[in-house]
């Protein structure tokens, strides 16, 4: 990885941050010592997280059959795994702002990709449900974080995307000497989330696996970029859906082996849960 790129990531001091409540339900998940009670108290520290915690719970994403009111009840009900990865959606959402279109059509992208993640690690059993999810939504980090960091030099990336009809990683070439996977895969270092989620986002544009690669690892990678790809076929935070992209034909669903029946199923599948529970993550 870019070694100038790494030191600059890890020694900004503006960068934002994953809020205190992110950072201290998932110390309390690790320590495997943590009650609903506490993690309940924890994530009511901070009302905005609370409030779109207890939303996103009552969506059809996480199949409740009856309302949750509570966000112990929540905690019980969604299990550990999944309230940390909601309490970081939650979190998270709050890195998307100021919010002007740019900020709201990525938050849109990346929360398809989470849903589209964890639909495709749950029907192919490729990978945790929770690590897609969290794969997914942390994809395309990087590019938040560079147009924080410098917002016009990310506009004129945006800027030949759109006037040139190039993708967005043949445009960050053109005006950057790195690219939003690796900047996005140094944030979630420094975030301190695992390595395994990292990487993640690192190849999920590439897929350049080693030979010797954890097959683990492939899979989740290939999931989230699978789950990238669902997003622009279906237009999700995208200016207009890629009619033309062949999903069944890609390389990460040739490594997991989808074919074109399956792969029908899955976007079928994810297009009807964006539609529904696109206002819960709002």
């Amino acid at each position: 990885m870019n070694r100038e790129l790494e030191i600059m990531i890890m020694t900004a001091s503006d960068l934002p941050t994953i809020p205190v409540v992110a950072t201290k339900v998932m110390q309390l998940i690790e320590s495997e010592k943590a009650t609903a009670e506490e993690l309940a108290k924890v994530v009511a520290s901070d009302p905005a997280v609370a409030a779109r915690v207890l939303k996103i719970s009552n969506s059809s994403f996480y199949g409740c059959q009856r309302q949750i009111q509570t966000l112990s009840h929540a905690i019980v009900v969604l299990g550990f795994s999944t309230l940390k990865s909601l309490v970081v959606a939650a979190s998270v959402k709050q890195v998307y702002k100021p919010y002007g279109l740019t900020e709201k059509m990525l938050w849109e992208h990346s929360f398809g990709a989470g849903l589209a993640a964890r639909i495709i690690a749950k029907e192919t059993r490729a990978a945790n449900e929770e690590e897609a999810f969290l794969g997914g939504l942390f994809h395309d980090i990087g590019k938040i974080i560079m147009n924080n960091m410098d917002s016009q030099q990310f506009q004129a990336a945006m800027q030949k995307c759109y006037n040139d009809q190039v993708s967005f990683s043949e445009a960050e070439r053109q005006v950057y000497s790195y690219t939003h996977s690796e900047v996005g895969a140094l944030v979630i270092k420094k975030w301190n989330f695992p390595d395994i989620l990292m990487h993640a986002v690192l190849k999920h544009h590439t897929f350049d696996f080693a030979e010797d690669e954890d097959a683990y690892q492939v899979r989740l990678a290939c999931v989230v970029g699978l789950a990238n790809m669902f997003c622009h076929k279906a237009g999700v935070g995208m200016r207009e859906p890629d009619d033309n992209l062949e999903l069944f034909e890609t390389i990460p669903a040739q490594l997991l082996g989808i074919d074109q029946q399956k792969m029908e199923i899955l976007l079928e599948s994810f297009n009807a849960a964006y539609e529904k529970d696109k206002s819960y993550f709002g």
